[in-house]
C-alpha cells in the first residue's frame, strides 16, 4: 500500500510494507525541485535514516532498474531552447 500527498514545495509518497511476513518500517519518499529524499525509521537505533539523491542519481537509478548487470553511463540530457 502507498499514499501520495502534494505539499507546497514537494510531493510525498509513503510506502507501507503491509504484505511482508516480517514487516519493515514505512518508507517516506519526498520529491523536491532539486532532489529526492528517502526516510525510514530504524527501530534498532531509534533514529530516522535519511538518504538524499540528486535528480541525476534518481535518473540513473530509474535507468538501472531496467538494465542487465554491467557498468553504464547515462547520456546527458539535451536542453531545448
Amino acid at each position: 500500500m502507498f499514499t501520495i500527498e502534494h505539499d507546497f514545495d514537494a510531493t510525498v509518497v509513503t510506502l507501507v510494507d503491509d504484505a511482508a511476513p516480517h514487516r519493515q518500517e514505512d518508507i517516506t519518499i519526498t520529491a523536491f525541485e532539486d532532489c529526492v529524499t528517502l526516510e525510514q525509521f530504524d527501530p534498532r537505533l531509534e533514529y530516522v535514516q535519511k538518504i538524499t539523491l540528486s535528480l541525476a542519481q534518481l535518473a540513473d537509478l530509474t535507468s538501472a532498474l531496467n538494465l542487465p548487470e554491467g557498468v553504464y553511463r547515462r547520456a546527458p540530457a539535451i536542453k531545448k531552447p
